[in-house]
This record gives structure tokens, C-alpha cells and sequence, in this order.
């Protein structure tokens, strides 16, 4: 939560576990736990979502990620997030995904270019949800467009 404007108190963190359940039952794909067979159950979580927020790139689908600290630098992200993209593309034939993140948020950038995703500064927003002259509130924007075959 580095990179999001507070911590989630409990009641906070259990309704976001309510609506990233109500997203999957409603859409058919969602945010996954990951974890690390016979090591942590539950480390953080991987997948899909549909961003709530008007702006110039939405609708759409929106790739992300949030681990523990501990499990930072190892690759679980970026092999995660791997396998959610091949996911979006070949099963639910995306044409596009999307990501962001503040722009002080280098980590999580290193993660979109490593799985793919491209970044045009014209992109750039001010994030909604965020008050004007909030440190966290410049994002950048990250595009993956899977490459197609040729139309016979």
C-alpha cells in the first residue's frame, strides 16, 4: 500500500475482499490470491479488474497486483502477472489491458515493462480519486495490445 493514499483499516480491507468477489461473480474474472505452495498461503493478490473512475482511457480492463513487502523483488509479480495477461488475451480474447500507477511508483513500472506493456506520456492522468496537489495523485499508464495473426 506504498503507493495508494492510506492503509485499509479492517472493515476497509474486508469490503474490498466483498467487492472483488461481487467483480469476479459479475464478470467472470477478478483479482486472485497468490500463494506460495507449502510456504504462505496468501501473499497478495494478481488479475483483472474493471477500473470504477471516468477518464480518458476507460472503460476498460485494468491489470494489478498488491504483495507483501517481504515478497518484493523475487518475481512473483511479474510471473503472475505473466500468466493473467496470457489469460486476458487467449481466454477472454482482450484486445487491450491496461495498468497504472503513480509515476514515483518505479517497482510497479519495472513489472509493465517486463510483462510487455508500453508507456506513451501522453497517457498520463491525474487520478480521480485523488485531490488536487496530492503527492500520489500523477499517474502514468501502461498499454499491452497482444499481437494478432493476420486475418486470413
Amino acid at each position: 500500500m506504498e503507493f495508494f493514499p492510506a492503509l485499509l483499516s479492517d472493515g476497509e480491507s474486508n469490503a474490498l475482499a466483498e467487492r472483488i468477489q461481487d467483480h469476479m461473480a459479475d464478470l467472470g474474472f477478478g483479482l486472485w490470491a497468490v500463494e506460495l505452495q507449502g510456504i504462505a498461503d496468501f501473499i497478495g493478490f494478481v488479475g483483472l479488474s474493471k477500473p470504477s473512475f471516468d477518464s480518458h482511457f476507460t472503460p476498460c480492463i485494468e491489470i494489478g497486483w498488491r504483495l507483501a513487502i517481504e515478497h518484493w523483488g523475487k518475481g512473483y509479480a511479474t510471473e503472475a502477472a505473466h500468466a493473467v495477461l496470457r489469460y486476458g488475451t487467449e481466454q477472454l480474447a482482450l484486445s487491450e489491458i491496461v495498468s497504472f500507477t503513480a509515476t514515483c511508483n518505479h517497482r510497479s513500472r519495472a513489472v509493465m515493462q517486463r510483462i510487455g506493456m508500453t508507456h506513451d506520456p501522453d497517457d498520463d492522468f491525474d487520478h480521480p480519486n485523488l485531490s488536487h496537489g496530492h503527492p500520489l495523485r500523477r499517474h502514468v499508464l501502461y498499454r499491452y495490445r497482444p499481437l494478432r495473426p493476420p486475418a486470413d
